[in-house]
């Protein structure tokens, strides 16, 4: 446990001083590990520039037609959804003020009035935040860009430029080089494609139960679920939390009660199910493990720690066994991303 903690903490201090180049060249390497196989598969049919140019656009327009979908979907109900969340709430403040609530009549006018007090006094904080989201924005196209210029060179001649950074190490070096770094690639490689696989299933199946249940928004949720399962452990059941949210306001506490138990029941599934088979050929890591590295990478750089940390781990992990079975790799650095 100890050494988990400093190795995470260790890592995402070096990686904090360049963490923008960090992410992209992260991200990269997952877009690569992704499209990798694709194009591989295409470059039998046609020239390698061509193949890893038609990958890439395939993945994109993949992206961009899930988020236009969100966003028609958003439009599409924007109406009826104002409504529903209207009278949801009414029905909530009236379950509130009664028995064994009994809140008074006017809380809620006042929690609203107080609300809108606290805006207007920090209306210039919110000006400002505002603002800087922007630049982050900005800074997030920065790093997505970065990140898909490396990911084309990676698919499209990983092996050779890996083939050169062999060739400038020591022989003495580069067989047990070769060894860790095959491991490396062999363990994130399996990570990336497991955790898309269960995140992928998650999403079906929290869509297929919100749809089912008439709880709106049923494609945006799964959608968030999909993005939420690449946290470990805790991402899922935030995701469904938001989903019961959406769900008492707009159906009603006993919908709301049915997701709740959908979060039970995707855990479970996802614990003892999935994650045993997907992922135990390519992670190795006991359970303990994976949430002390997801909460030291959470404090270490927020967000995109929690997202790093468990492939980091087991990364490092697979590289020390490697090295000290001396098992794996060839004996002449040939490239980890075949």
């Amino acid at each position: 446990m100890i050494a988990v903690g400093v190795v995470v903490r260790v890592a995402f201090s070096v990686l904090g001083q360049f963490h923008r180049i960090a992410v992209a060249v992260f991200l990269g390497l997952v877009i690569t590990a992704v499209l990798r196989p694709v194009a591989g598969l295409l470059a039998r049919f046609m020239p390698r520039p061509l193949a890893v140019a038609a990958a890439l656009i395939g993945g994109i327009v993949l992206v961009l037609g899930a988020l236009a979908l969100v966003g028609e979907t958003v439009a599409d109900q924007r109406t009826g959804l104002e409504k529903e969340f209207v009278a949801g709430i009414d029905r909530i403040e009236r379950r509130l003020e009664e028995p064994p609530f009994r809140l008074p009549a006017d809380a809620f006018d006042d929690l609203q009035s107080r609300i809108g007090k606290l805006l207007s006094d920090h209306r210039s904080t919110i000006i400002s935040t505002a603002v800087s989201g922007a630049s982050r924005l900005v800074e997030v196209l920065t790093v997505l860009a970065l990140a898909l210029f490396c990911a084309v060179f990676f698919t499209h001649s990983g092996d050779k430029q890996w083939q050169w950074l062999c060739d400038q190490l020591p022989d003495r070096a580069r067989q047990r080089f070769a060894v860790g770094a095959g491991a490396a690639w062999r363990t994130f490689t399996g990570y990336t494609h497991g955790i898309l696989l269960v995140a992928a299933t998650n999403a079906v199946l929290v869509g297929i139960a919100l749809f089912a249940l008439g709880v709106p928004l049923a494609v945006p949720l799964a959608l968030l679920e999909f993005l939420a399962a690449f946290i470990p452990l805790i991402g899922s059941p935030i995701a469904l939390a938001v989903a019961a949210v959406v769900a008492l306001a707009s159906k009603g506490p006993l919908v709301a009660l049915v997701v709740v138990a959908l979060i039970v029941v995707i855990g479970q599934i996802e614990g003892h199910l999935l994650h045993p088979i997907v992922m135990s050929w390519a992670v190795r890591l006991h359970p303990v493990v994976v949430a002390l590295a997801v909460v030291g990478g959470a404090v270490a750089a927020g967000v995109i720690g929690a997202v790093v940390a468990v492939p980091l781990v087991a990364v490092v992990w697979s590289v020390y066994q490697a090295l000290r079975g001396g098992t794996g790799g060839p004996a002449r650095g040939a490239a980890p991303a075949d």
